[in-house]
């Protein structure tokens, strides 16, 4: 098969963006089946953990993004992977919070559902944060939301344009 034919072009479409959706079943599934102990510690040690981790996979997709001959495609999937990882952290952080944080108990669809309510701004007011620990996380979330919105877009467009011009020869 040519190289450079439409079908050959289709299938590297395709495995590019089968990357993330493969990594974000897997997350997602990771997220539901990992035991969580939703003791005062994991909450303490779970941060600095998701945050390094997070910020760890989005340099190394904006690197590959830059590098990648299908920077923009890649990017859609790496922007995609990279927001789902920043509302399972939340999700995670909202239900190791403990029982008492917010106005009911939350198991890991009611956090999920609540990181994504706060995430699109819609608001609810089915759950609510009743602690000022949960309040501040919720704040964070809300203005962490603001900067994927800003800054990360700025970011992912930048490394392919980076991409673009190297496939073009003008790096």
């Amino acid at each position: 098969m040519d190289p450079s034919s439409p079908r050959a072009e289709r299938r590297r479409a395709v495995r590019t963006l089968a990357r993330p959706v493969a990594g974000a079943v897997a997350v997602t599934a990771g997220y539901f089946l990992i035991p969580l102990d939703t003791g005062r510690d994991a909450a303490v040690w779970w941060w600095p953990v998701t945050l390094a981790a997070v910020t760890a996979v989005t340099v190394w997709q904006l690197r590959a993004i830059s590098r990648d001959p299908r920077p923009r495609l890649r990017a859609v999937g790496a922007f995609g992977f990279s927001v789902l990882l920043f509302l399972l952290a939340f999700a995670t952080g909202y239900r190791l919070s403990g029982d008492g944080a917010f106005s009911e108990p939350l198991d890991r669809v009611d956090a999920l559902y609540f990181t994504v309510t706060v995430f699109a701004t819609v608001g609810f007011g089915d759950i609510t944060p009743r602690t000022g620990a949960a309040r501040l996380l919720v704040t964070i979330q809300m203005l962490s939301g603001l900067v994927i919105l800003g800054a990360a877009v700025r970011l992912f467009l930048a490394a392919v344009r980076t991409g673009l011009r190297r496939r073009t020869g003008r790096a």
